[in-house]
């Protein structure tokens, strides 16, 4: 590794100098990622068939598309984020300004996935650069070539004197947190996280922390069969066809009433076999397992003989290819593995309620979800979800559709994580929004310094209820005091 201390100085120095905070600078560097996006397209793809084996069409879906749209947003938008925004004062302050001028941290940490390994360590850098950051990314050594195409592409497109890219697995993410920062973002499991935040108290670093969970659907038993299959549809997709259910807002399990447990099944094998054939190894259109250990990690989760029992589709695991087909399960054991740990793969447990309401209790018994999809047309279920229950994200009808948003922020709470980030979100992750308050020399109201009596205090009390007018009529006595 190169001498880390040293180049995290001028890092830093870079962003004293001024340079990174200049409008026109910030404007070039998200132009040299569009550009990087756009012209390595084929290799991305390539990277990416080769790290997850992801369809390329998938791929542009889910990372090279996404990055595109992401990018014009923050062009279009970089402008008017930048500006100072004008503050409202109290009666206090009379001829006094206020503004909240956004200005850069200084040097940011992005570690990111390997799951999304290009979108994952882009979408916070465009956040970082508008921001006017020097930024250091880690990807994930777990996507090997995805890394090695970001580390040997990426520098042709930027300014290297302020971002700058080190790969390495474990010990070097190790080094990496020793150093001091200004924010660390990052993308990953519970387990690092905790690492991760630990490392940060040493020198009270700020950290953006997303994380995942096991995130629910909960599908109603809806009326008409078209509903019906639709709800299946966009279930199946999201949690097979987004990299194999290896994606923190994938649907980690579903609650249905019993009734239509069995009805629920058959709708989701038709929508299966509809997107990934018979034989889904065979289809191309579903990812690999990252690795063996992932592999057999999902794999045990299937050894318990109560949980073997409850497959009712799918359950072959090809070790070789490190595949494993989409695999539904039928009432688990709720202390099970598969029902404890986030599965983060394409097995889908299905757990029955005697009424979709009770799911609300389900849900809330257990940590707070990075999502939460709830497929119903009940307007007074939806109230009860939005009201009684708590996720990073709450999306009806639908899956993963939110992350694709740009005006809406991406995050978790409690254990799937904390802050956000997506669009002008991003902008404010890696911002200090600094109050710089301008005061005139003229007029002071005489009551704020001592000594003290019962007038003054009479004044101020009047001073945090009035607005300017109010109180100058109090003062002048046209108006009576009025107390808190």
């Amino acid at each position: 590794m190169m001498d880390l201390k040293s180049e995290l100085q001028c890092m830093r120095d870079y962003v004293k100098s001024g340079e990174t905070k200049d409008g026109s600078w910030r404007n070039s560097q998200l132009k040299g990622l569009l550009m990087f996006v756009k012209d390595n397209q084929t290799e991305i793809f390539k990277a990416l068939m080769q790290d997850l084996g992801k369809h390329h069409i998938e791929a542009f879906r889910d990372e090279v598309g996404l990055l595109i749209k992401s990018l014009n947003y923050a062009l279009q938008g970089l402008r008017k984020w930048m500006s100072s925004e004008k503050a409202k004062l109290p009666a206090l302050a009379i001829l006094t300004s206020a503004e909240l001028v956004p200005e850069p941290l200084g040097l940011v940490l992005v570690i990111s996935s390997w799951n999304f390994p290009i979108g994952l360590s882009l979408e916070p850098i465009i956040g970082a650069i508008a921001a006017g950051n020097t930024v250091v990314l880690k990807p994930s050594e777990m996507a090997p070539a995805c890394s090695s195409l970001l580390a040997n592409y990426l520098p042709n497109y930027i300014d290297n004197k302020a971002i700058k890219i080190i790969q390495g697995g474990p010990a070097v993410g190790e080094q990496l947190l020793q150093q001091k920062w200004d924010k660390i973002f990052f993308t990953g499991s519970a387990r690092v996280g905790r690492i991760v935040m630990s490392a940060a108290v040493k020198h009270l670093t700020p950290v953006v922390i997303e994380l995942g969970g096991k995130c629910p659907a909960i599908v109603d038993t809806l009326s008409s069969s078209w509903d019906k299959q639709v709800a299946a549809d966009r279930i199946a997709v999201s949690k097979f066809g987004a990299c194999a259910g290896q994606a923190c807002i994938a649907i980690d399990y579903v609650l249905v009433e019993k009734r239509f447990a069995s009805t629920f099944v058959e709708l989701l094998k038709v929508s299966v076999k509809k997107m990934f054939g018979d034989n889904p190894s065979e289809s191309n259109t579903i990812a690999r397992i990252v690795n063996k250990s992932n592999l057999f990690r999902l794999k045990h989760l299937l050894s318990d003989l109560a949980v073997q029992k409850s497959i009712v589709y799918g359950g072959s695991v090809d070790e070789e290819n490190t595949f494993i087909e989409p695999t539904i399960l039928l009432d688990p054991p709720l202390e099970s593995a598969i029902m404890t740990d986030e599965i983060f793969g394409p097995l889908l447990p299905i757990i029955t309620l005697d009424k979709i309401e009770d799911s609300i209790e389900f849900i809330n018994s257990r940590p707070k979800a990075l999502a939460i999809y709830a497929f119903t047309k009940k307007d007074k279920f939806m109230e009860r979800m939005v009201a009684e229950t708590s996720s990073g994200s709450l999306t009806f009808n639908d899956a993963i559709l939110q992350y694709a948003a740009d005006t809406l922020p991406f995050g978790g709470v409690g254990e799937s994580g904390s802050g956000r980030y997506h669009g002008k979100f991003s902008f404010e992750a890696f911002t200090h929004y600094k109050p710089v308050v301008r005061r005139s020399f003229l007029v002071d109201f005489w009551y704020r310094f001592p000594p003290w009596n019962p007038q003054k205090f009479m004044l101020f009390e009047n001073t945090y209820n009035l607005d300017y007018f109010g109180l100058l009529l109090v003062i002048l006595g046209l108006k009576k005091s009025r107390t808190i």
